[in-house]
């Protein structure tokens, strides 16, 4: 990517985040994170970065945005122990086809819903 000349410059930090964007993005970045409206697409945090679904494949269908956060578990979880929320479990499996899961089990238990009892009779006299 060629960068406007002296009459026109960047801080560093635009700077780099130009170079970056053109040289591990393909110049999307920018692209995806007004697709997903500036927040990652897992929890809505408003601080995103953009991760590549297949490594190295800069295609604008191939690349979300995701907060560090949610970016670390798909990439550093080695075996999903917890509930994991639907998009980020099918984000971690691409990431690892061959990775173990815990299976979820809920144990909460859960009662049956009270019946209704009644308090009077017809007369309107109290059930004794």
């Amino acid at each position: 990517m060629k960068f406007p000349g002296p009459t026109y410059r960047f801080c560093a930090t635009c700077y780099t985040l130009k170079r970056q964007d053109s040289e591990y993005f393909g110049g999307l970045r920018e692209q995806v994170l007004e697709r997903d409206g500036y927040a990652c697409r897992v929890c809505g945090d408003p601080d995103p970065g953009v991760h590549h679904r297949v490594p190295g494949k800069s295609v604008l269908h191939l690349m979300i945005a995701l907060c560090a956060g949610c970016h670390a578990k798909v990439h550093r979880t080695k075996v999903v122990l917890t509930e994991f929320p639907p998009l980020l479990l099918k984000l971690w499996r691409e990431q690892h086809p061959t990775g173990h899961e815990q299976t979820y089990i809920d144990f909460n238990v859960r009662k049956p819903a009270a019946q209704p009892v009644r308090l009077f009779t017809e007369d309107g006299e109290i059930r004794g």
